[in-house]
């Protein structure tokens, strides 16, 4: 009897299941620095955070990339969701609108 991995688990047996992670924790980052890192740094004289998110949001950025690239060679992504994934990657919470249409149409 096979076992099936758990749903948490099962994001990560695939190139597309790996993007949508990548893409959740990316997004996260971003919102965290525009929302929480951004408004110390200008109103509370706190310039660490954003050091230290900033830098955690670059990575993130840089793993979605290849993510996303990953991705495209093992789905065979047109060219429209390419962009798409792309631009949500500048747009707030659009990673989030972009999982969710990844979820409903792989």
């Amino acid at each position: 009897m096979s076992k099936k991995p758990s749903r948490r688990l099962s994001m990560l047996t695939n190139a597309v299941g790996r993007f949508r992670l990548i893409s959740l924790l990316e997004g996260s980052s971003f919102l965290i620095l525009l929302f929480i890192a951004m408004p110390l740094k200008y109103w509370g004289d706190w310039h660490a955070g954003v050091t230290i998110v900033g830098g955690a949001h670059g990575a993130l950025f840089v793993l979605y990339m290849f993510a996303l690239l990953h991705a495209v060679i093992v789905a065979r992504w047109k060219l429209a969701r390419v962009a798409g994934a792309v631009a949500a990657a500048f747009i707030p919470f659009g990673t989030f609108v972009l999982d969710s249409r990844i979820r409903k149409n792989p």
